[in-house]
């Protein structure tokens, strides 16, 4: 997994923000059909149960095409289905703790949102982290965005853990984000609205090379 998700440039995530759930199936397809290999199931304020329904179909379609799955949230619901990954805010505990949850097998990304938290991350094993947001984002209202001056600095410090830059990126920022120096993002709400979200997708991947 950890050599899968060092060749990843675009994460996904299917936002129940934005997706119904009777088209989880259809868009963890369409992700994939684009060239995504890493895809993560977020389902704020969503009922456990229905969580757990979804996650253990995005999870067969994903390992049926050889792509990361990642559950938002729940690392015990993660161990309990078998996730290829889980990802956790900075108020989802300490990473020892998640990790004794979900075992060691299991990849572990973190959510930060400055330099310090990307280095403490690091310093606790994050097999990942998501940095940001970059941009205000409808996804995540009200908090403040950190802009994009620090991507270079903390990118070289955290070396070769993977960072995908979150949080306001899209078709128009994305050239902005490359030049300060990100090499993986995170796109949700823009690509989850586009007409044909398997060609915006490749579209994307074309771009990070």
């Amino acid at each position: 997994m950890k050599s899968l998700l060092a060749s990843c440039r675009l994460y996904g995530i299917v936002d129940l923000g934005y997706v119904a759930p009777q088209q989880v199936g259809a868009v963890t397809r369409a992700l994939i059909a684009g060239g995504v290999r890493i895809l993560q199931l977020r389902a704020k304020g969503v009922e456990l149960p229905l969580v757990q329904r979804l996650a253990v179909e995005m999870q067969a379609i994903c390992r049926e095409h050889g792509c990361i799955f990642v559950l938002n949230d729940y690392p015990e619901m993660a161990a309990a289905i078998g996730a290829d990954a889980v990802h956790v805010g900075q108020d989802g505990g300490s990473l020892a703790e998640v990790r004794r949850i979900v075992g060691p097998g299991v990849l572990v990304g973190r959510s930060t949102h400055s330099p310090q938290q990307a280095r403490l991350a690091r310093e606790e094993g994050a097999d990942y982290i998501g940095f940001g947001p970059l941009f205000p984002t409808g996804t995540k209202p009200g908090r403040a965005a950190i802009g994009l001056q620090d991507i270079a600095a903390v990118r070289a410090e955290v070396g070769n853990m993977p960072m995908f830059c979150i949080g306001g990126v899209n078709g128009d920022t994305l050239p902005q984000v490359l030049a300060a120096g990100a090499e993986r993002v995170v796109i949700v709400s823009w690509l989850l609205q586009q007409a044909d979200i398997a060609a915006a997708a490749a579209a994307v991947i074309a771009r990070l090379g």
